[in-house]
């Protein structure tokens, strides 16, 4: 039997993903929604909005599958071709270029909550563990921030070494260690800690002082220093 399918175009106009962003503005509209409209255009069997929920429920992360997602993927999934693949991704790309612009230098970090606001937009979804540092000058405001290592933390990829080697370089009078956990769940390990007091023993000699280490986890944080860890 013949299932007829509204496409958005015969959706009353004040329910259509565009005009409703026009309407009310960007947060008034679903992830399928706002997906919807970056495809444009739908396909011979689907509308824009249904195979938006169709990439959303290509796998279990839901909206965090796009995190992560290549071209290659999203052009497995029927309707969706090599255009519209390239337009996510490019959309993908365009908000984590913005969120790694919002840290700028000079800013000043006053608590480790001001860590979480700059780093958890770029590190939240990320699928490895990503070790970074940000140097501080004298009135801990941002000089700069690298990543030092990406994989399972441990002694012989975060080493002394290459931290402070950096921070000497960029005259850093402090660092902050930051790194992620793709599991969501911000707990240190014994692994962490260790690294930790090994990094701030290395800073005591070289005057550099290590101020935290904070743990980006799935829209939350966890700091050492907070903790009484270190």
């Amino acid at each position: 039997m013949f299932k007829y399918k509204l496409r958005i175009k015969e959706m009353p106009k004040m329910e259509r993903p565009r005009e409703k962003l026009i309407r009310y503005g960007p947060h008034s509209l679903s992830n399928a929604e706002l997906l919807a409209i970056i495809i444009r255009t739908g396909s011979r069997e689907h509308s824009a909005l249904e195979l938006a929920n169709i990439i959303l429920s290509r796998d279990e992360k839901g909206i965090r599958f796009l995190a992560n997602c290549t071209i290659e993927e999203l052009s497995e999934i029927k309707g969706i071709g090599s255009s519209k693949a390239c337009q996510i991704v490019a959309a993908i790309e365009l908000g984590n270029r913005l969120s790694k612009s919002l840290l700028s230098k000079g800013e000043s970090i006053k608590s480790p909550r001001d860590v979480m606001d700059i780093f958890i937009r770029d590190m939240r979804f990320l699928e490895k563990e990503y070790f970074k540092v940000v140097f501080l000058n004298t009135k801990n405001e941002i000089i700069s921030y690298e990543t030092i290592s990406i994989g399972s933390l441990n002694a012989s990829i975060v080493h002394p070494r290459e931290v402070f080697n950096k921070a000497i370089r960029k005259s850093s009078a402090s660092i902050i260690l930051v790194h992620n956990h793709p599991s969501g769940n911000p707990k240190p390990s014994k692994e962490d800690i260790n690294i930790t007091k090994r990094l701030i023993e290395a800073g005591k000699i070289l005057g550099i002082e290590v101020l935290d280490h904070v743990i980006i986890g799935d829209g939350n944080y966890y700091s050492l220093k907070e903790n009484s860890l270190i």
